[in-house]
């Protein structure tokens, strides 16, 4: 059976929001679709859930070991049969006419263009940051905007503006069969978009399109698994970055920052001298803004 759009949902546990995230998705305006569940070795059975739906564009695969998100979606990659891809969370919901919008924007823009990207409407980030009472924002947040006419590749190393239940990607739009790589735990997105944009252009529409939830299982709270994510993005774009320097100069500060409260202290202090080597001008604006003084105190200037 051939479809349009391929919808991958990888899922580890949540049965509630499970439901919910594949309703939203099935209930699209847009039907010429099917729904991939990849279940990650769930403790808790998901397979009655799914079956519930009672919907025949529902695929359902699990995994016998845990991998992880990353590891997920390449499996569903891998059975697609869409045109289009298309990635939902198992805690999030689309809003009615999401697909519908994205897919029609296809038609308007040129050739070079392989994705169609929007904003989320997302809850609890302060609640579980710790700032107060949780409260309602866009993300990504508008005034930043990214255009088919800038350097795409330069701007998604600067801050990623793609998540990928906001987005619809052309099924050709990126060379490699595994999209994913199962070591970024976190910051999977961002590590997956600045390759990508290597091979493709992305147009971001501001409207929202999906109902985002912060919960406290959020892998994007883990400060281990965000620098790790970190990490792999410089150990996978060393040659393109040589093209970049003080965006390969504020990357290395940004994995620094994030290694200070993981008493990574040497090892954070490493890459501000590394940064330093790659743009002194950048990472000195940066240090003094940002690097904690006993970091400051300790480099040779």
């Amino acid at each position: 059976m051939s479809v349009s759009v391929s919808v991958i949902l990888p899922s580890y546990g949540r049965p509630d929001s499970l439901k919910v995230a594949c309703e939203s998705v099935l209930s699209q305006s847009y039907r010429d679709l099917e729904l991939i569940v990849v279940d990650d070795a769930s403790e808790i059975d998901l397979r009655p859930i799914v079956d519930a739906l009672n919907d025949d564009r529902v695929r359902y695969v699990r995994h016998e070991v845990n991998g992880g998100a990353s590891k997920a979606r390449n499996t569903g990659l891998k059975m697609v049969r869409g045109q289009f891809i298309a990635f939902q969370d198992s805690d999030d919901m689309w809003l009615p006419g999401k697909l519908e919008r994205q897919i029609a924007m296809f038609d308007t823009l040129p050739e070079g263009v392989g994705v169609v990207t929007g904003s989320k409407i997302l809850y609890g980030r302060d609640q579980f940051h710790n700032y107060g009472p949780g409260k309602v924002t866009c993300a990504p947040p508008p005034g930043r905007q990214i255009k088919l006419d800038e350097d795409q590749v330069r701007g998604f190393f600067i801050r990623n503006r793609i998540s990928l239940q906001n987005t619809v990607f052309r099924r050709d739009c990126f060379p490699d069969s595994e999209w994913f790589d199962p070591c970024a735990k976190a910051n999977a997105d961002w590590e997956f978009t600045v390759r990508l944009v290597q091979h493709t252009k992305v147009y971001e529409d501001l409207a929202p399109v999906v109902l985002s939830f912060i919960s406290k299982d959020s892998i994007s709270l883990s400060t281990r698994k965000k620098a790790l994510g970190i990490l792999r993005i410089l150990k996978k774009n060393q040659k393109v970055l040589t093209l970049y320097p003080d965006v390969h100069a504020g990357i290395l500060l940004l994995l620094a920052q994030g290694l200070i409260p993981l008493g990574r202290k040497r090892t954070a202090l490493g890459l501000v001298r590394k940064a330093l080597y790659v743009d002194p001008g950048k990472t000195l604006r940066t240090v003094v803004k940002k690097v904690p003084r006993f970091l400051r105190q300790r480099l040779p200037f």
